[in-house]
């Protein structure tokens, strides 16, 4: 299933970094493809990110997170981290080596989230049978905060 993903040939030399431990930026996916339950590793350690597909959402559904990091991600501190729920939607990459798919979460519990106060955006990769959702602050190094799909 994982196989169905689809990654462009000869990604640029800038997705190194992720590819080297991660595996190939996803330019597509499918909510089936996507969800399932995904374990912290790294700076992600500790946090649980569940997708769930929705027949109504052939690109998302419901998602809901455990020890989720709140604050500005792009400061580099994160705050405290919360439980909460929402919905999830894949925005589909591009054609060029650039332009890859993302998972975007909209959180609707807890209602204090706005925008910019939690990371809500995910990069996609597989690489040898596994999947991650990632934060891209540099595709030249390995994604910090990353969460793998859990099998079984």
């Amino acid at each position: 299933m994982l196989a169905l993903l689809t990654c462009l040939p000869g990604c640029s030399s800038a997705a190194d970094g992720v590819e080297g431990c991660l595996g190939r930026q996803a330019v597509g996916a499918t909510s089936v493809q996507l969800a399932g339950t995904y374990g912290g590793e790294g700076d992600a350690e500790g946090a649980v990110l569940t997708l769930k597909a929705s027949g109504s959402r052939p690109a998302g559904g419901t998602v809901t997170v455990r020890g989720w990091p709140t604050g500005d991600w792009y400061d580099g501190e994160l705050g405290g981290t919360f439980d909460g729920s929402g919905t999830w939607a894949v925005v589909q990459g591009g054609t060029t080596a650039t332009e890859f798919a993302r998972l975007s979460l909209s959180f609707t519990a807890p209602r204090r989230f706005l925008d910019g106060d939690t990371l809500d955006s995910l990069s996609i990769a597989e690489g040898d049978g596994r999947l991650y959702v990632y934060a891209d602050d540099d595709p030249d190094v390995c994604p910090a905060f990353r969460l793998r799909l859990r099998t079984g």
